[in-house]
């Protein structure tokens, strides 16, 4: 039996702290790196990206779609990095946010979850809004071979909340509620950590989404908002409280921003502010 994600999202937590790098190459930053608007540009963004995190963050969480707009050869680019960061002992996120049904769902999780496959990542983004059940096949598959996943649920764009703060025919429960309970409802950690996460962002206000800390005490919970968005590090218990620990604080251009000569510094100095915050 496979080592699971919460378990090992846990120790990671646990050694480097709560910091996220988001790998995002997209146009302007490939400018100011000085590098070219192909799939080479974004692979060499983002091997520069791993060489910088290994051994001072918990995990990067590379945005598939500025890979995949170069086609093929940027799913190449990718499928490199990834296995950069898997050699690196980096925990990976693909943020594909990917959402269908059945079998469609099925082959997600076999294109980036199985083990040995080409996009293999630690953890999938993935979207539940053709139900919370619509992402059983994903889950059940994910759960064995030891990874994870992060459903969208609480989101930190403006848009997001005409959505997720909706009201279900059940009194006081959202749609983020139900999506809470419908996917965590398939995972089985006990007390521990568990392999099925959520995506809570970090500039929201939670209890409009009536997503409470009892309701999330074991859920791991990837939180963008952090950085250029606006939530800093000295926010993550003031937002979080008790579920502080459970979060991997997400940042991309605060950190990437920095240039390929700044950006190991520039992560080294965040991941320590991080650190600093929960007491480490």
């Amino acid at each position: 039996m496979n080592e699971g994600f919460g378990s090992r999202l846990r120790s990671a937590l646990d050694r480097h702290g709560p910091l996220c790098v988001g790998i995002d190459p997209h146009a302007a930053l490939l400018d100011s790196w000085g590098l070219p608007q192909s799939a080479e540009g974004v692979r060499a963004f983002g091997l520069a990206v791993v060489d910088a995190a290994a051994g001072r963050v918990a995990a990067i969480k590379p945005q598939v779609a500025f890979f995949e707009r170069f086609g093929s050869a940027g799913f190449a680019a990718l499928e490199d990095v990834l296995a950069a960061a898997r050699s690196a002992k980096l925990l990976t996120i693909a943020d594909a946010k990917r959402g269908d049904i059945g079998t469609t769902m099925a082959g997600y999780a076999q294109a980036w979850l199985e083990p040995g496959a080409p996009l293999e990542a630690d953890a999938l983004t993935i979207s539940p809004y053709l139900g919370g059940g619509s992402l059983a096949e994903a889950i059940t598959q994910a759960l064995p071979v030891g990874k994870g996943v992060f459903v969208l649920a609480a989101t930190s764009n403006p848009d997001g909340a005409s959505v997720q703060q909706a009201r279900t025919d059940v009194p006081g429960e959202t749609v983020a509620l139900r999506v809470t309970r419908d996917v965590t409802a398939l995972d089985v950690a006990g007390t521990a950590l568990g392999s099925v996460g959520l995506v809570v962002g970090a500039t929201i206000d939670r209890s409009a989404f009536a997503l409470d800390d009892d309701t999330l005490r074991t859920v791991p919970l990837l939180a963008p908002g952090f950085g250029a968005q606006g939530a800093t590090p000295a926010d993550l218990r003031a937002r979080f409280g008790t579920l502080a620990g459970n979060v991997l604080a997400s940042e991309s251009r605060s950190i990437l921003s920095a240039g390929p000569d700044g950006i190991a510094a520039t992560i080294e100095e965040r991941a320590a502010r991080y650190q600093e915050v929960m007491g480490g």
